[in-house]
């Protein structure tokens, strides 16, 4: 059996606060059967959610389609413990 390779964060910065404040991070949201519904940016990177890259890229591609002002912002995958 393969093992999935989960270790990677979804981080967000307001691009003017990036100096002031410290960054958010994804916690993702699914339904009882496990379906991706969304995300939401939390300020505790320890109950941020841990995702292989391909949940990564899928969390910030509906970032950005569900902001208005997503332009606002940077947001990047990181691995665990950067």
């Amino acid at each position: 059996m393969e093992q999935k390779d989960q270790r990677y964060l979804v981080q967000q910065n307001k691009i003017s606060d990036a100096e002031t404040k410290p960054p958010v991070f994804a916690k993702v949201m699914r339904s009882k059967e496990g379906v991706f519904e969304g995300v939401s940016f939390i300020k505790s990177k320890d109950k941020a959610t841990v995702m292989t890259i391909a949940e990564a890229k899928q969390a910030i591609d509906w970032a950005g389609k569900k902001k208005s002002n997503a332009h606002e912002y940077i947001t990047k995958i990181i691995c665990l413990g950067q």
